[in-house]
């Protein structure tokens, strides 16, 4: 798979691997390197002008991946920084031409109804795409802290779109003992034969990832093993990958800033080692 990373905080830095890949952006035909740093407006909301400039500079890169031969049509990994960018799921599934089914593992539900005149938000992001891609038939979010699914609940019937959920499947924390049987189930077996990855690693227990959001109790196992499982005889779209550690994260009660980073730098290795081997 191709692999795109974009740097919105410098966090990746610390990273050995992801140092490996932006040095490989360099010459290789499979790896392209996005500094975001630059960008305002980004930071958990992301604005129509920064929304506009990442447009931009992933359009560039596509057309620098072409003319080096390559095609910008095969399936691809998208890095982007911690939680605070998760809204980028969004933006990437826009550019999805044909139906699919989104995949996310959050701990997090991610479909606030907009606070701020519809501005974009990784809190809400998974509800815009379902208000505005027409390509989406289902979305699937694994691992969701169980009361926050109600609060969602009540938020949407509040402002009247209670109707989006129907679309909508939860399988909450307190659930991921069952995930193997409900992914094995008859609702999971009729939804698009297209599939949307994206991963919050805060999901995760903190065993396996550094997070800057709350994390839930995931094990990396039951991801890959619900990823395998939910993939056979599927095709992947796209792949996105975010939940980094904060950029002026000091450490907390289960890591120091190095552990942390040496966590995450060894969880997107074996992610990507994974992936590419499906």
């Amino acid at each position: 798979m191709m692999i795109t990373v974009q740097d919105f905080t410098g966090v990746y830095a610390e990273q050995a691997f992801m140092q490996e890949l932006r040095t490989a952006a360099g010459t290789s035909k499979n790896v392209r390197w996005l500094d975001c740093t630059k960008i305002v407006g980004t930071d958990c909301y992301c604005d129509d002008d920064a929304i506009k400039e990442i447009n931009e500079l992933i359009d560039n890169a596509e057309c620098d991946i072409e003319n080096r031969g390559n095609s910008t049509s095969a399936p691809a990994i998208h890095f982007f920084d911690n939680g605070n960018y998760h809204y980028m799921s969004k933006l990437w599934t826009d550019r999805v031409q044909e139906p699919f089914t989104l995949i996310v593992f959050d701990h997090h539900p991610d479909m606030q109804p907009p606070r701020f005149g519809g501005i974009l938000s990784c809190g809400g992001w998974v509800k815009e795409v379902l208000d505005n891609n027409k390509f989406i038939q289902k979305v699937i979010i694994i691992g969701v802290k169980d009361e926050l699914i109600e609060t969602v609940r009540e938020e949407l019937s509040q402002s009247g779109e209670a109707n989006i959920l129907e679309k909508v499947t939860f399988i909450k924390e307190s659930k991921l003992s069952t995930l193997p049987s409900i992914i094995c189930s008859d609702y999971v077996n009729v939804f698009s034969s297209n599939l949307y990855i994206s991963i919050d690693k805060d999901a995760l227990s903190p065993t396996y990832a550094a997070t800057n959001w709350d994390q839930g109790s995931l094990t990396l196992d039951a991801l890959k093993d619900c990823i395998t499982a939910l993939t056979a005889s599927r095709r992947i779209l796209g792949v996105d990958i975010c939940g980094e550690r904060a950029h002026d994260f000091e450490g907390n009660e289960y890591h120091t800033v190095q552990e942390a980073d040496t966590l995450n730098s060894e969880l997107n290795r074996e992610l990507v080692e994974f992936l590419n081997n499906l």
